[in-house]
């Protein structure tokens, strides 16, 4: 089993977006697979690279197409059922995973 295997809600609070995330984390092929979506917004396709689990964290590099050649690095500390973490976007900063909880 994968640290932080599962579905995750999360709290986010940006400019563009206020309310629910929600983050799978599965593996396929023996390697993570990560999927976010948004309540009634679209969310752009990501692809991960240098993923990696140290102790209670996962940490990782994301892409996407409306970002191209840009680099978001991306972490999250699971504890138990309660996770928090982040996202940096360029041009926006560093997008905060808050208050995040086991769902699934």
């Amino acid at each position: 089993m994968l640290l932080g295997e599962g579905k995750w809600k999360f709290q986010l609070d940006t400019m563009f977006y206020r309310g629910d995330a929600f983050m799978t984390v599965g593996s396929k092929d023996g390697e993570y697979d990560i999927n976010i979506e948004l309540v009634d917004m679209n969310v752009p396709d990501f692809s991960y690279e240098q993923l990696q689990a140290e102790e209670n964290t996962v940490t990782g590099i994301a892409h996407t197409d409306l970002l191209k050649g840009k680099d978001l690095p991306f972490s999250v500390t699971f504890e138990g059922d309660a996770a928090n973490g982040f996202l940096k976007v360029p041009y926006m900063g560093k997008i905060k995973l808050k208050d995040g909880e086991k769902i699934a």
